[in-house]
């Protein structure tokens, strides 16, 4: 059965359309016939009804050469004998003397005239009717076999003009098809020639506004959006091969410095604790890529329990102080949060490594909260974002000035900050000014429902890559 039905889209809807269209033209020219035979009978009985009337005029005037001069009438005496007969049938009779006396009304019916000597009997269209009330009974008659050639002939001309009619609007709507879908086909070639070797081409532009030219807009943006992300990725894979690059090379020249220094061991040891540096870093940069894919994949693990937002930037600025250049300071009232500590002390922790990195010495980290969410403000004293990072920050591998590159980092600090905070259902804003004039990120948690935090584990902390 499948392979009965054309694989390509303008052969099955062409087949459609012709096996649509040969049903319609069929059942119109059918119903077409069907009328025109209906007329041709109406025709008929009224012919034979203007025979009639003319007829029986002529017979109330005792006018009987009326009937005689007729084609085909009769009229009968009460008894069923015939009274006068046309001249084309003298001999027969139209009605035999039982039918004559159940005539009481205007009465059309078919019938047929006994055959002369050669011959058969003749069918004939009747029209019989009471000539006042005398008792008299006149018939009317038609030959039906010139109503049938009429009919035949219909029939022949429906006959030769339906193949007819249905091969032209099969070529019709095959041209139709085929102009309709020819942007479809265009677009395909053009769809299928563009490669990766060339991004930024675009499908040509469909005129007007139908289906098709939606349907290229579309494709358009949607390649537009493509390209995006595909430059976005190469990026990625190159800025990401050049922070791998530099610690892949200083590890292998430690390496061969300590195989070198064989005998020396404490030029092998020296060598050695450069490389675990090396390692660390690469160790670091690993686990940050690792998240920012989970991030996107949507597999990123929250383990949401209830946290004190408060209490727990309290205890991180504390410890962060101790292991950065920066003094930080945290205020704010008690705000409940259902989320992971252990990423938001990540969070905390790239916030503080990004601020250092700019420069800034101190921070100061607000807690505020309403009935929907918690909100936590960063702010340092450094030079803040410059004006052309502001919209990009978060995106990977960015850096702000050279004294943030300085410090090693991968870029990926905010990226990361904006992955956490997301995967808590939160939002993160970047601005600079106040209060203390530097930088400000605001990040907003869902508010969780009040309660006794549960004790946090608190893991020792780590440097995380601004």
């Amino acid at each position: 059965m499948r392979r009965l039905i054309p694989a390509s889209l303008r052969a099955r809807l062409a087949l459609v359309f012709g096996v649509g269209t040969s049903m319609v033209v069929l059942l119109a020219l059918s119903l077409l016939y069907l009328v025109l035979d209906h007329q041709l009978d109406a025709a008929v009985d009224q012919d034979l009804a203007a025979r009639s009337d003319d007829l029986v005029a002529a017979v109330r005037t005792h006018d009987l050469g009326a009937v005689h001069g007729d084609p085909m009438a009769q009229l009968y005496g009460p008894d069923g004998t015939p009274i006068a007969t046309a001249a084309a049938i003298r001999g027969r009779v139209l009605l035999t003397p039982t039918q004559v006396r159940a005539v009481h009304r205007t009465t059309f019916g078919d019938g047929t005239l006994p055959p002369r000597d050669t011959g058969g009997p003749m069918p004939l269209r009747l029209l019989s009717r009471p000539v006042g009330d005398s008792g008299q009974v006149l018939t009317v008659a038609l030959p039906l076999s010139a109503i049938d050639r009429a009919g035949s002939r219909q029939l022949i001309v429906l006959a030769i003009a339906t193949p007819l009619l249905i091969i032209a609007l099969a070529a019709l709507g095959r041209q139709l098809l085929r102009a309709a879908l020819r942007p479809v086909g265009e677009l395909t070639r053009q769809a299928a020639a563009i490669s990766t070797l060339d991004p930024d081409r675009r499908l040509p532009e469909v005129p007007g506004d139908d289906e098709f030219a939606r349907l290229a807009a579309t494709l358009n943006g949607m390649l537009s959006r493509l390209s995006v992300a595909f430059q976005r990725e190469r990026a990625f894979v190159d800025d990401a091969s050049h922070e791998l690059r530099t610690p892949i090379a200083v590890l292998r020249g430690e390496i061969d410095l300590a195989l070198a220094a064989a005998d020396d061991p404490a030029e092998v040891r020296e060598s050695l604790i450069a490389a675990q540096g090396q390692v660390v870093r690469l160790g670091r940069l690993a686990e940050d890529l690792l998240l920012l894919a989970r991030e996107r994949a949507g597999t990123l693990v929250v383990l949401r329990t209830p946290v004190d937002l408060t209490d727990l930037a309290q205890s991180e600025a504390s410890t962060l102080s101790r292991i950065t250049s920066l003094t930080i300071e945290a205020y704010g009232d008690p705000a409940p949060v259902d989320a992971d500590p252990g990423r938001l002390r990540q969070v905390l922790g790239n916030l503080a490594a990004n601020s250092a990195a700019a420069g800034a010495t101190t921070a100061r980290v607000t807690v505020t909260t309403d009935r929907n969410q918690a909100r936590l403000e960063w702010a340092d004293n450094g030079p803040g974002f410059p004006p052309g990072l502001l919209d990009s920050a978060f995106e990977r591998f960015v850096r702000g000035d050279a004294a943030r590159s300085a410090t090693g980092g991968a870029g990926l600090g905010l990226s990361i900050v904006r992955a956490i905070v997301t995967g808590h259902d939160g939002t993160v804003e970047l601005r600079n000014g106040p209060p203390l004039g530097g930088a400000v990120v605001t990040v907003r948690l869902p508010a969780g429902r009040p309660g006794t935090p549960t004790p946090e584990h608190r893991d020792p902390p780590g440097p995380h890559s601004p």
